[in-house]
């Protein structure tokens, strides 16, 4: 008998042969490392005290060099990691380890078996693979399901393959002990890609699935890797059991079946323009633009959608998150014809009000020489037809884009703000109105007094810093704590009110410290100077948003009235510093009034009075 010392043990240990393991008369006996059945030549403890191992386990180093995890040397301990709430699970076979294991410190850990046959793997030294046959999958009794069923370095269902089958009881497929130690990849040209434990758990970089246990292609530089299978040469992947694939053999980009059948036009909710599916974009955008949905980098190495014209990108996943907000193109070409205005000429001039939108007029516009009729460049531009995505008609279902059509000479109430108005609207056949201010309001704003833009997200739950109510939707700042709600992001910057005989201006911080200037000059009550208001520097005068706006913010004076049962046309008017009692209910008229003041007709109500 051969005697040998050995890691593990206190006494020596003793080479038995099959005549001399039999003789012994202890039947059948584990392995005290692996905890397998023990065959010979095998060792026993010299003292006779129940020690067994195999000669391969006897002869295993304390420290193993693996080629399929070069950054640290597998280390042999007697007993697994001492660990409160899990098991040691060995990552090659998934099954428990409970005696002598190799572990790694970034967490691997491997039955001894496991990473002596990993290694031989790795050195190409299986020459067990000689005597044993291939399997054929219909007919083997061992295809059960489990790791039965599965290869043990690629984990796939051994179903549609051929496979060698071990006494040890793992099983192999023909293709994978046949494996490079190392390939290159369209996917990723940088490196070189080695077949390695997957120690970091990265998910495949074409299916995105995240492997269990097995052997991948990796790139531990790039921290990228991929399924055995994935990383096939072929320009089509065929295994149904991951993500199929195609690769341009041009080009070399790999794009899932599913991606291939992708919309190449949409319309989305966040922009005007059509959107077109690409896979290229200029060098010059690569490092510059971010989702328009989620506000993020966009991969340029990827597919999105992006309207070149505008700059405008989103990730493929974000456009198309959720049906709701985008609708499939089918034609390419669509009417987009301008509003014919009879206009006269183009000026400037501070102090009238656009029939559009009606907010001052600063820059220059269009005014009708023989009414008081004014528009803004851009709203004189408005279209006639506007596609818009967000709105579903009562009692019907989704179904794409909705042409609105420009009206003016109304009265509506804002869906969208809920603001009455008589300025321009679009309107959708099912009676679905909106202000043209609420259409052509971007996604991304900029606001007086705040340095960066306001990008509009959809899950934002804080107070806005405007007005300081709850919001669950905001136009927020991706840099600051800042936050603004529907309603303050549409405030006018500029208006005029009786309290003042100058424009009063949007102010968004404190203008000194005099108490004075926390109280609003309208209603003589405290403001918060945190929040917004509206200031005029020339006279002092300060007031809440709410005081200077009032109940009807959207009500351009002196429009013409039509639609009640009036026999005169009927005006709007707001009658300050008198006020003349309503026919109707006999009150002052303070706010909002119709009235006909020509000779003969002397009629004045509120405009909740109005028949």
């Amino acid at each position: 008998m051969e005697e040998l010392k050995n890691y593990g043990h206190q006494h020596p240990l003793l080479m038995l042969n099959d005549e001399q393991l039999i003789g012994n008369g202890n039947g059948v006996v584990n392995c005290s490392r692996c905890g397998e059945k023990v065959s010979a030549p095998c060792f026993s403890c010299a003292e006779c005290c129940g020690f067994y191992l195999h000669k391969t386990c006897a002869e295993t180093p304390l420290e193993l060099n693996h080629p399929f995890h070069r950054h640290h040397p597998l280390v042999l301990l007697q007993n697994p990691p001492s660990t409160s709430d899990t098991r040691c699970v060995c990552d090659f076979c998934d099954e428990t380890c409970d005696k002598f294991i190799y572990h790694c410190s970034c967490g691997l850990d491997f039955h001894i078996k496991c990473a002596l046959f990993t290694f031989n793997i790795s050195e190409r030294n299986l020459e067990e693979l000689e005597h044993v046959a291939l399997e054929d999958p219909s007919f083997s009794s061992k295809n059960d399901g489990g790791n039965l069923g599965k290869c043990f370095v690629c984990w796939e269902p051994l179903a549609i393959y051929t496979y060698f089958s071990f006494d040890c009881g793992f099983n192999l497929r023909k293709k994978c002990a046949e494996l490079p130690p190392k390939m290159g990849h369209v996917c990723h040209r940088k490196h070189p890609l080695l077949l390695q434990f997957n120690s970091e758990r990265l998910s495949c970089k074409i299916c995105q699935v995240t492997p269990d246990r097995g052997l991948v292609y990796g790139c531990s530089p790039c921290k990228l890797a991929i399924h055995i299978d994935c990383a096939s040469p072929l320009q089509f992947i065929e295994d149904k059991r991951h993500r199929v694939a195609y690769i341009c053999g041009t080009c070399s980009i790999m794009v899932h079946k599913k991606c291939i059948s992708l919309p190449r036009i949409i319309h989305h909710v966040f922009h005007y323009h059509r959107v077109f599916h690409t896979y290229f974009i200029d060098k010059e955008y690569s490092e510059s633009l971010n989702c328009m949905w989620c506000h993020e980098v966009v991969d340029t190495e990827h597919g999105s959608y992006f309207c070149a014209d505008c700059n405008v990108i989103f990730h493929v996943n974000c456009a198309l998150k959720e049906n709701l907000w985008y609708y499939i193109v089918s034609q390419e070409n669509e009417d987009n014809k301008s509003l014919d205005v009879p206009v006269n000429s183009i000026t400037k001039h501070g102090d009238k009000c656009c029939d559009g939108c009606l907010l001052l007029i600063s820059a220059k516009f269009y005014h009708c020489l023989r009414c008081d009729f004014f528009l803004h460049k851009s709203c004189a531009e408005l279209p006639k037809i506007e596609l818009i995505l967000d709105h579903h008609c009562a009692g019907k279902p989704f179904s794409g884009l909705k042409p609105f059509i420009l009206t003016s000479d109304c009265m509506f109430q804002c869906d969208q703000w809920r603001y009455l108005s008589n300025g321009f609207s679009y309107k959708c056949r099912c009676g679905y109105q909106m202000c043209v201010r609420c259409v052509i309001l971007q996604f991304e704003v900029k606001i007086a007094g705040h340095k960066h833009p306001l990008l509009f997200y959809y899950d934002y739950k804080e107070q806005c810093n405007g007005c300081g109510t709850d919001i669950n939707k905001a136009y927020r700042c991706k840099d600051c704590n800042f936050g603004l709600c529907f309603y303050c992001v549409q405030r006018p910057t500029r208006v005029r009110h009786n309290c003042n005989d100058d424009p009063l201006k949007l102010t968004y911080h404190k203008i000194n410290d005099y108490v004075k200037y926390y109280y609003c000059d309208i209603c003589e009550e405290k403001k918060d100077p945190k929040y917004w208001f509206y200031h005029c520097e020339t006279c002092d005068t300060s007031a809440h948003v709410d005081c200077v706006l009032g109940e009807y913010p959207l009500i351009k004076l002196r429009n013409t009235y039509n639609e009640g049962d009036h026999p005169h046309p009927l005006t709007f008017a707001k009658k300050f510093p008198y006020y003349p009692k309503c026919v109707e209910c006999g009150e002052p008229c303070e706010d909002l009034s119709l009235e006909f003041a020509e000779p003969g007709c002397n009629y004045i109500a509120h405009w909740k009075c109005r028949k």
